[in-house]
């Protein structure tokens, strides 16, 4: 399918403003600029997320007694017995906040059917590899300990993410098989939106989409170089399609039609699944990576949500 035209649109501005000098790609800035830039994107990706949602800040203790910044989302009529989503944003683990992506975490709330809790995790360069694994594996733990007290269910957990946040949660999902290192529960699901999932080697589709499509391939790899030496790439907690697995839970893996990550994310899916575990894959046509902040950019998107939502009920 083509590009989404509102998307392709959109995209065209973002070339223009290329070709006029008013703006770089992400891999051509310094850090502090990338982070900057890209937390300027959410209020054009996304303007107007759901509002009528409590937001509490939480801190959580990192083993190293670092406080990692957290949010808990709840709908006013959310049920006692409700599922939880701990959901790990994106960013390459260079750029990237619960600011960025607070309008997915508003958006999956809404509903009422679930909570949402959003744990923030040290970025790199400042923090390198296994930093952010580390992190999200304390926060996950700490969230299953105080979940009672919060008033949540504690049994009844999903792991959720995109993009590198995605990665995450892959990596605790199979550390909740007993694989070092450990999680203390074992999710129900996980949801995962555009996964990396192999950061040794390039696929068709980093070549295929390597430039225009939103996220680039050079990006990729600025992202990856600031993150993890090469000697350590094949790490399973980078690169969790390398890792070896027993079945995980049931899976949602949703990718994009023009993403480098494509084929990737696909591989992983059919690695799941050869493994004995429930994956339901779904490409998202005429959409690039990140859509999942994109309602104000794509009529698509509700859409998006709305069958995230069918498939959670069916397996939480």
């Amino acid at each position: 399918m083509s590009l989404d035209p509102d998307l392709e649109a959109f995209l065209e501005l973002a070339e223009l403003g290329r070709l006029t000098g008013k703006s770089q790609a992400m891999h051509e800035l310094s850090v502090a600029q990338a982070r900057s830039e890209f937390e300027k994107t959410s209020a054009v990706l996304d303007p107007s997320p759901p509002a009528t949602l409590s937001v509490t800040a939480l801190k959580v203790p990192a083993r190293d007694g670092h406080l990692l910044d957290a949010r808990l989302y709840q709908h006013a009529e959310l049920a006692t017995d409700a599922p939880t989503l701990l959901y790990y944003h994106g960013g390459g683990y260079v750029v990237g906040s619960l600011d960025s992506h607070d309008s997915i975490c508003r958006r999956l709330a809404a509903s009422g059917r679930y909570a949402v809790f959003a744990p923030a995790y040290r970025l790199a360069p400042q923090a390198p590899f296994p930093t952010a694994v580390n992190d999200s594996l304390d926060a996950a733990n700490w969230f299953a300990e105080q979940a009672a007290q919060l008033g949540l269910n504690a049994q009844r957990l999903i792991l959720a993410g995109d993009s590198v946040g995605a990665t995450l949660a892959t990596v605790l999902a199979i550390a909740a098989t007993g694989a070092e290192p450990t999680l203390s529960f074992k999710p129900v699901a996980q949801l995962l939106f555009y996964p990396v999932t192999d950061i040794t080697r390039q696929r068709p589709s980093h070549t295929r989409y390597a430039e225009g499509y939103l996220l680039e391939t050079p990006t990729l790899e600025w992202f990856y170089d600031h993150y993890c030496p090469p000697a350590e790439r094949g790490d399973w907690r980078a690169s969790p399609l390398l890792g070896s697995f027993a079945p995980l839970a049931p899976a949602y893996i949703n990718v994009a039609e023009y993403d480098p990550l494509h084929d990737e994310g696909i591989a992983y899916a059919n690695a799941l699944e050869n493994a004995g575990g429930e994956v339901t894959l779904v490409v998202q046509a005429g959409l690039t990576h990140d859509f999942l902040r994109m309602s104000g950019i794509s009529g698509q998107i509700e859409g998006v949500y709305q069958a995230v939502e069918d498939w959670l009920v069916q397996h939480s």
